[in-house]
């Protein structure tokens, strides 16, 4: 992870300004805000600004003011009833900002979320910097024989040493391509008898696992969506990496709702009504088949790893 002079300053700055306030502040995450959270090998997670706590939450879902005699676990309670039946308008209440280092690829992904406001580092005016995403050894997969979109099992040492340095190897010729048609190189000209071309044209050159930069604004509803579906043992590797750095932020943030989360969201399982038919004859002592239960063979794996005390993928 490398953060420029200048965001070493900005935040060394930040830090050590210190402002009163009138509005709710977290305590958990005053003592998180402005820290670089490491992810992969060059990326980063920052809180830089944040509104609301769970208190807004609790606040928004009564249309109340000040705690009163209310008791903390009151709102805990109140927190986990919203949690659990899905009402997502009082987390909507919460916000906050990030600023996030990650590989283009990972971005492309991550953009798919569009209930946020977004600023990305542009290489139409700046020159992007020559940090490139190189997977670790246990990360190299083979193609998954069942998703189409993902990685299988691991391939042996030999195999994963020699991609990942086709892929450095790759990506050091980009970048001096990639300086060549910008004719810079450490910000100095390297020939004075010709032009670079544009910025813009010259970033056509690099891969996608160069690095890139933004600011990333969205609500707790958006972000708790956000964190369930890259989280998950599905998403790729590298953001979930980032999915799981910014959990941490949010159980610093907003705590109740963090444990409310984790709770219904993800350690929960959702099943279909067939499914729960299925689990119903199961509770009864009752064999089941999967070909009796009108369940496909993709939902029928996913029910017996959800419950594997229920049934098995051999029925």
């Amino acid at each position: 992870m490398r953060l420029t002079p200048d965001q070493q300053e900005e935040i060394r700055s930040a830090r050590e300004s210190s402002r009163r306030t009138r509005r709710v502040v977290s305590p958990g995450l005053e003592e998180r805000l402005f820290d670089a959270v490491p992810v992969l090998d060059h990326g980063f997670v920052r809180v830089v600004d944040y509104m609301g706590d769970d208190a807004a939450v609790v606040q928004a879902a009564r249309v109340s003011y000040g705690q009163g005699t209310r008791r903390a676990r009151d709102d805990e309670h109140l927190i986990r009833y919203l949690m659990r039946h899905r009402h997502s308008t009082p987390f909507e209440m919460c916000e906050i900002k990030f600023h996030v280092k990650l590989p283009v690829f990972v971005a492309r992904q991550w953009i798919r979320h569009r209930t946020a406001n977004v600023n990305e580092y542009s290489a139409r005016y700046s020159i992007l910097e020559d940090e490139f995403y190189l997977p670790r050894p246990e990360e190299v997969g083979r193609q998954a024989r069942r998703n189409a979109q993902g990685r299988g099992s691991l391939v042996p040492q030999e195999q994963a040493d020699d991609a990942i340095k086709r892929i450095r190897e790759g990506a050091r010729r980009a970048y001096a391509d990639y300086e060549a048609l910008l004719n810079e190189r450490d910000g100095q000209i390297v020939d004075s008898e010709r032009e670079g071309v544009a910025r813009e044209l010259a970033r056509v050159a690099l891969p996608l696992g160069v690095y890139t930069q933004w600011y990333w604004k969205v609500d707790l509803h958006n972000l708790l969506h956000f964190v369930e579906l890259r989280s998950g043992e599905h998403a790729q590797y590298e953001i979930r990496t980032y999915a799981d750095a910014i959990g941490g932020l949010i159980a610093a943030w907003v705590p109740m709702v963090w444990r409310a989360f984790r709770d219904y969201r993800l350690e929960a399982r959702s099943v279909s009504g067939p499914a729960m038919g299925v689990l119903r004859s199961v509770l009864r002592g009752e064999s089941v088949q999967q070909a009796e239960t009108g369940l496909g063979k993709s939902e029928w794996r996913e029910f017996c790893a959800a419950f594997p005390e229920a049934a098995s993928e051999e029925d």
